[in-house]
């Protein structure tokens, strides 16, 4: 398999990952809120609406992998974004939460760890930088 077949491929695995967890996210968090904040969130944080708007976050990223799926180079761009935001949320609110001792969704901590790891290793890096160099 060439680089870039595999590249491809390593990149669909991501987006039916995302399909598969963001979907299931996002309609639990749009349509079934307080079921999310129980089990998605793992009942570390109280109730709020605000629930709906990680829901339709996440609805983005479900949608934008389907597109992935037909178009992984075009869509890239959406696995560096979830790179940005899964680490900021590690770095400022994770992290914080461990040194306190405070309660943070666990599960949804170690899922963020492992896309921060291997993302760097999955994002076509030269193509999206051609496209903005040029």
């Amino acid at each position: 398999m060439l680089p870039s077949q595999l590249g491809e491929l390593l990149m669909r695995v991501i987006y039916v990952a995302n399909i598969l967890v963001a979907g299931w996210i996002s309609i639990t968090s749009l349509f079934n809120p307080r079921l999310a904040q129980t089990t998605v969130f793992s009942g570390a944080f109280a109730y709020s609406e605000a629930i709906r708007l990680v829901g339709a976050l996440w609805l983005a990223i479900f949608v934008l992998s389907v597109l992935g799926l037909f178009f992984p180079y075009k869509m890239s761009l959406v696995l560096l974004f979830q790179l940005i935001y899964k680490g900021s949320w590690l770095l400022f609110a994770a992290w914080p939460a461990v040194r306190a001792g405070s309660d943070y969704p666990k599960g949804m901590a170690g899922f963020f760890v492992i896309w921060v790891i291997v993302l760097p290793f999955i994002i076509p890096w030269s193509h999206l930088f051609s496209k903005i160099s040029g």
